[in-house]
């Protein structure tokens, strides 16, 4: 806890990441200022703003593996002085490839303007953020981790060697970092990798009722894992809670409450016409697609955040 009160101000609040991140700083006694929409100007238009002030003395930005690993031949293992390569993303266009060039753009132009203007600036790097979540919408990260439930196989590419975080982790990393006195620069925050056989192996008997494919076109059984090293985050004293298995659980239970999965899925062909967004939910209902044995999700009350912000560019963020 803290000493005395602070007051912190966290810009896409109302988003996955965010959310959370203001329930823990409000546990732990910060007074906290939350934004629900992005500014206009972006990262930079915060920096200037804190800069002008005078008064904040540190700036947290959650920026992402996307700026990291996004390149043609991929590295065993990856650490914070890896960044991903711009014209490959633009040749590419790969799913998820506005996403990739806006985060690393924006850290680039972040790091810049702090280091000209001397202000003490920090990025965490999560890999795919997956757990429970209080938003009202499936978050975009679980639409991807949880893609060989849902068949959506244009994700299968990001978690074919995915890296992952329990957003709690994340959160906690976030306060830890903000804490640290002697913090400086990029930490990568991330607690697993595993490959997408591995994932839907254990998907598959901890929920045989989705009926999980056990193989996936193009996937060799011996495909190893790509690690995103967290040390430098854990030599200052971080440990991370939460097992792969934990998140899971976590991820795919609170999607069933919400209403976001079905509680079963017999016949893969269900999701075929379709795949869930992070604004879809399944309900059971003759048209909605599912099969009249399926047992329907309990519908949840909504919760007060409503807000989104921008899927391409989220910014949460933490000032102080």
């Amino acid at each position: 806890m803290v000493s005395h009160k602070e007051t912190v101000c966290v810009t896409g609040a109302s988003g996955f990441i965010g959310s959370w991140l203001v329930m823990r700083l409000l546990e732990r006694g910060y007074f906290v200022r939350a934004t629900v929409r992005d500014p206009v100007n972006g990262v930079l238009g915060i920096m200037k703003a804190c800069d002008k002030a005078k008064t904040v003395r540190r700036i947290i930005f959650t920026s992402s593996a996307g700026t990291v690993n996004v390149e043609e031949h991929q590295k065993n293992v990856y650490v914070e002085n890896d960044w991903s390569d711009l014209d490959f993303i633009m040749s590419k266009k790969m799913t998820g490839w506005m996403y990739f060039l806006s985060k690393t753009l924006a850290e680039k132009a972040a790091w810049d303007y702090a280091k000209e203007n001397g202000l003490d600036f920090i990025s965490i790097i999560p890999t795919l953020v997956i757990g429970p979540f209080i938003t009202t919408s499936m978050p975009p990260s679980l639409i991807t981790a949880l893609s060989p439930i849902t068949r959506n196989e244009a994700h299968y590419s990001i978690i074919r060697q995915g890296q992952y975080v329990h957003l709690d982790d994340l959160c906690n990393a976030h306060i830890f970092l903000y804490e640290q006195a002697d913090a400086k620069g990029r930490y990568v925050c991330s607690s697993h990798d595993a490959t997408i056989l591995s994932i839907s192996e254990f998907i598959r008997k901890k929920y045989p009722e989705y009926n999980v494919p056990s193989t996936f076109e193009g996937v060799d059984e011996n495909l190893e894992s790509i690690v995103f090293s967290s040390k430098k985050l854990i030599d200052m004293g971080f440990s991370f809670k939460y097992s792969l298995e934990e998140m899971l659980v976590e991820s795919i239970e609170t999607c069933r409450q919400k209403g976001f999965l079905p509680v079963s899925l017999p016949d893969p062909s269900i999701f075929e016409d379709k795949v869930p967004t992070s604004d879809d939910k399944i309900e059971h209902k003759t048209g909605a697609g599912l099969p009249d044995d399926v047992v329907p999700c309990k519908k949840t009350e909504p919760v007060v955040i409503r807000e989104k912000t921008d899927a391409c560019m989220p910014a949460e963020q933490m000032c102080a």
